[in-house]
């Protein structure tokens, strides 16, 4: 079967992302291996100027616009990090934005979604009330869509991600990557795999809403009931048609996290390895916390997705 991204795409995303986007480095953390059993290598895609790995998708998928569709405009939906990294791009393709956000999500990102240029509207809670909201208000307006997750140029750019990682370690033994929609994983499966197929690629999701180990173990795409989790980044109850098959050849596990281990990782994280991270970005090494993933003496890539956190909301989860 012909999946809708390959790595010829991931490496033509790079090069139109020179000079956009940040080039992350990988950060070795002593520290964190005595905690985890493992060589610990953070990949802090926090320190995109953006504050998350969302700005490399966007950014390919808006540079890549037709005219036409450049002077019509754009529209997403987000809980945050892809509305912040499609109203930069935006931005630089000087393109109007629209982003529908949910009315619960955090300040920061709504106030760095503005600051940017676009346009924000608040609706709803979960992504089926805010997509219902996109799609109605594109087919009145001719924008184009910016999906958050299952557009093939969004994956090709978080790609981007593992193509870095092997560039800097190509023997890695283990990639470990927050699993929302799937974009991110998807791209960064592709990279590893090709170029290491050996390395092992690991999503880790939320327990509350476990939408790609039920379509696992249903053997096909299936939804899953809205549930609250610590990781808003993450709350997407439905697989995309996209990621879906690219996740199911590249990705050798999806394994779930509860939110107590998802907060003692950003502790760890912070305290261990000095990065301030949002809960979707901690549910990699809270898999290992929870003993998901076996890491003993493996050397391990934790993919740190993003940063942007409201600091009395951070205080308040950690303590």
């Amino acid at each position: 079967m012909s999946l809708p991204v390959n790595l010829n795409d991931i490496q033509d995303a790079a090069k139109r992302l020179c000079g956009v986007i940040k080039k992350t480095p990988l950060i070795r953390s002593e520290r964190l291996d005595e905690i985890l059993g493992c060589e610990v290598f953070l990949k802090p895609e926090n320190l995109q100027l953006t504050g998350s790995f969302k700005i490399r998708g966007a950014a390919n998928r808006i540079l890549s616009l037709s005219e036409d569709e450049k002077a019509k405009g754009i529209i997403a939906s987000s809980s945050g990090n892809h509305a912040q990294g499609v109203a930069y791009a935006a931005s630089i393709a000087k393109v109007k934005s629209i982003v529908v956000m949910p009315k619960n999500a955090p300040q920061t990102k709504v106030e760095g979604t503005a600051k940017y240029g676009s346009e924000v509207i608040l609706h709803g809670y979960d992504s089926i009330e805010r997509y219902k909201k996109l799609y109605e208000l594109a087919d009145i307006n001719g924008y184009t869509v910016v999906h958050s997750f299952n557009d093939p140029q969004l994956i090709a750019g978080q790609g981007t991600v593992g193509l870095e990682i092997m560039e800097e370690l190509d023997n890695a033994d283990m990639v470990v990557v927050p699993l929302g929609g799937g974009g991110v994983l998807s791209g960064i499966a592709i990279a590893i795999k090709e170029i290491n197929p050996k390395c092992e690629v690991i999503g880790v999701e939320p327990e509350a809403i476990p939408r790609f180990s039920a379509s696992i173990e249903a053997g096909q795409p299936v939804e899953v009931e809205f549930k609250d989790t610590v990781a808003d980044g993450l709350m997407l109850t439905k697989t995309g048609t996209n990621t879906w098959p690219i996740i199911s050849k590249y990705v050798d596990r999806v394994v779930t996290v509860n939110d107590e281990n998802v907060i003692k990782a950003m502790k760890e994280i912070l305290i261990h390895g000095k990065f301030l991270v949002e809960p979707s970005a901690a549910v990699g090494v809270a898999a290992v916390l929870e003993g998901k993933i076996d890491v003993h003496n493996k050397k391990v890539v934790f993919v740190l997705t993003g940063g942007n956190v409201d600091l009395e909301k951070y205080l308040k989860i950690i303590s």
